[in-house]
């Protein structure tokens, strides 16, 4: 399982940048700059927003750790 850093990046190379990225989930550029660098984590409804736009292939679990946090609290 990739680390959400990697999950970020991966993310980003995706679309094909960090402002194509922000363009496509409706966010600005420094916001995905702060999850490729560590700085800050993507919401729960940007995280689900990405996992509709790529079709699955970024789940919003592995994208938004609160969401993960959920998962495993049944």
């Amino acid at each position: 399982m990739p680390t959400l850093y990697q999950s970020y990046s991966q993310l980003v190379a995706h679309f094909g940048g960090q402002q194509k990225t922000a363009n496509a989930l409706g966010c600005t550029q420094p916001s995905v700059s702060a999850w490729v660098q560590g700085k800050a984590n993507m919401s729960a409804a940007l995280a689900l927003k990405a996992e509709r736009l790529t079709a699955g292939e970024f789940k919003a679990v592995d994208l938004c750790p609160a969401l993960a946090e959920l998962e495993t609290t049944d």
